[in-house]
């Protein structure tokens, strides 16, 4: 633990130039004492490491003294590609090792390259969740991902949506992936290969047993083609309808990405004449699309923030849904009741955060 701590004093002088003992001690989180005793076991064993008094003053390297010494640690290997992504490797229990990786990474750069590599981690910044959601939590992923590199079964308790809703299972997990803010874990269970959500794992109990992988498996294709299966099977039908050209005009800055693909895709195509309605735009710009759906519920959700600016011509379930809604609100909201109808506020539909300029 000492000599990985004086190897990290090195490093951060080597890198950063000078740093007084308050800054070096707040960075590895140790007291000043410590600092002072390690830089001198530092002078003792022949590290050309001095103090500058004053204003501005604090340890540094006499100059063109470098080390090519790195010692990266096995964990800190794992945590390399974590580096520049402090969230994720926290979430995983990387983030003292990705941070110390940084650093060995840093100091073992000639001077021009580690400038560069600073200016890129300092203006540059990955935000994982979707607006409006935090990162969802996870409890079980450290000790999850310590299974995942080890090929170790863990045994869990899993709440899913189906009855029962929570079961006990022994998983062999393979890969984790982070999507939109939400840890996957791909794990072998009775001999398949199944996709688990880790904020769902209630309880994890490591083993010790270990298994072997399924051969070939390559989870970055594992996963793409678990999406292309995914959004094959929940989608269950198609709807037709008409939007407007106000909002056709909006939709590359509106959260529905399925409008906007369905637009995007009617937009450059003719219709076919055998279509039961052929695609295309009227005398006031309302284009026809096909938009795919997973229900009708799923759907009339998904359609009622667009209002009046989206008609629905197919299927009649669909429409029916939506008059029912429609006349739901206008029971709550209407001027009959005695309550404020708001027709005179205005009302904003796109809530979305745009990026300045």
């Amino acid at each position: 633990m000492r000599s990985s701590r004086l190897l990290s004093v090195l490093l951060l002088l080597q890198t950063r130039r000078r740093l007084t003992a308050r800054e070096l001690a707040t960075e590895l989180d140790v007291s000043l004492r410590t600092i002072y005793r390690d830089v001198e076991s530092l002078a003792a064993a022949g590290v050309p490491v001095y103090a500058e008094h004053g204003r501005g003053g604090g340890y540094r390297l006499v100059d063109g003294y470098r080390t090519s010494l790195t010692g990266l640690t096995d964990h800190e290997t794992s945590a390399l590609f974590m580096v520049g992504m402090p969230g994720p490797a926290a979430a995983l229990g990387l983030q003292r090792e990705a941070a110390a990786a940084e650093l060995k990474l840093l100091a073992a750069l000639p001077s021009t390259q580690r400038e560069r590599a600073g200016r890129l981690r300092d203006r540059f910044h990955l935000d994982v969740p979707a607006w409006y959601r935090d990162a969802e939590p996870a409890p079980q992923l450290a000790a999850l991902a310590e299974a995942v590199l080890h090929d170790r079964r863990v045994q869990v308790r899993y709440r899913r949506w189906a009855e029962p809703r929570e079961v006990e299972r022994t998983l062999e997990p393979h890969g984790l992936v982070l999507k939109n803010g939400a840890w996957y874990v791909v794990a072998a269970s009775g001999g398949r290969l199944r996709t688990y959500r880790v904020s769902q794992i209630l309880r994890l109990t490591p083993t010790d047993e270990q298994f072997a992988r399924h051969p070939g498996f390559d989870l970055g294709r594992h996963w793409a083609d678990h999406l292309a299966e995914f959004d094959a099977r929940r989608i269950t039908g198609t709807a037709v309808v008409r939007v407007s050209a106000a909002l056709r005009a909006r939709l590359p800055d509106l959260p529905s990405s399925a409008l906007h693909q369905a637009v995007t895709a009617a937009a450059g195509t003719d219709a076919a004449p055998e279509t039961d309605a052929a695609l295309h735009t009227d005398a006031a710009g309302r284009l026809t699309v096909a938009l795919p759906i997973e229900s009708i519920g799923n759907a009339a959700a998904q359609l009622l923030p667009f209002a009046a600016e989206v008609e629905v011509l197919e299927p009649p379930q669909l429409r029916a849904q939506l008059a029912a809604i429609a006349r739901s609100l206008l029971r709550l909201y209407g001027s009959d009741n005695g309550s404020d109808n708001g027709s005179d506020r205005e009302v904003n539909p796109d809530p979305t955060p745009r990026p300045a300029g």
